[in-house]
């Protein structure tokens, strides 16, 4: 993989370093990268990330994992392994570099203004990222005695305990505050056996928990990111719960057929 410095030239882009990655399964892993210079965002957006191809570059977008309050840009990503992105993202070693583009954009985040305190987060796989920078700059606020009195439930779907990543352990660890409830669920127990918690898609226990935590259209805003499929059926049981359109927030992320264009790579929008 090319240097920073032969990237550099390379605009609207900035080169990123990548100093650590994480697998945690053949095709999930977490990648965190240093930029050249700070970009900002707000929770809940997304970066562009590049790699040179030829004369030109093949992208893709993905949502931020950190929080503005860190260094480094961290990514949930999933392997396609037939693809042509996301095969070149597992080939870095630590001190390859990608290009970032520096804009960073997206309108899924939370609403400040809302006076509704109460965020319903449900997800599928990596679309648990947005929330994870939701949830860090939240923690980081409370640690300096900034409380908005925001309450997160945080639904988390995967086949597998994998899917999860190290964000489970962390997303427990937030938990054990108050202001924060978690839980992942499992759909496909039979393929782990060690797991003891919720299992089901996480479309098929919103309602259980929304209800059970008292998370409704009355005090509530909804989001859900992920599986397209599980966005709408999620959509679906939302309006029957009565919760207004202005009060559900999307985000799909979606695999994209294979050609030589594009490789399946999750991408938001």
């Amino acid at each position: 993989m090319a240097g920073s410095a032969c990237m550099a030239h390379l605009k609207p882009f900035i080169s990123a370093q990548l100093v650590e990655r994480t697998m945690f399964s053949e095709e999930l892993g977490r990648f965190l990268f240093i930029p050249e210079r700070p970009v900002h965002f707000r929770p809940g957006q997304y970066a562009t990330i590049a790699v040179p191809d030829g004369d030109g570059v093949i992208q893709r977008a993905y949502s931020i994992v950190s929080s503005p309050h860190e260094p480094f840009l961290e990514f949930f990503i999933e392997l396609v392994k037939h693809g042509t992105f996301t095969p070149r993202i597992w080939e870095l070693g630590t001190g390859d570099s990608v290009l970032i583009r520096e804009r960073i954009v997206g309108a899924f985040v939370l609403d400040p203004a809302s006076t509704l305190r109460r965020r319903l987060l449900v997800a599928t796989g990596t679309g648990i990222a947005p929330y994870m920078s939701m949830a860090r700059a939240k923690a980081a606020e409370l640690k300096i005695g900034k409380n908005d009195g925001d309450e997160f439930l945080v639904l988390h779907g995967g086949s597998r305990a994998t899917d999860f990543g190290s964000y489970r352990e962390e997303l427990t660890g937030l938990a054990s505050d108050g202001w924060l409830h978690y839980v992942p669920t499992v759909s496909r127990p039979w393929d782990d056996p060690a797991w003891v918690g919720e299992t089901g898609r996480v479309e098929d226990v919103l309602r259980k928990y929304a209800d059970a935590r008292d998370f409704s259209a009355r005090n509530a805003v909804a989001y859900l990111c992920g599986h397209p499929d599980m966005v709408e059926h999620g959509k679906s049981l939302l309006r029957r719960a009565t919760f207004p359109k202005a009060q559900v927030k999307e985000e799909k992320y979606f695999t994209l057929p294979v050609s030589p264009a594009t490789d399946g790579a999750l991408r938001s929008r």
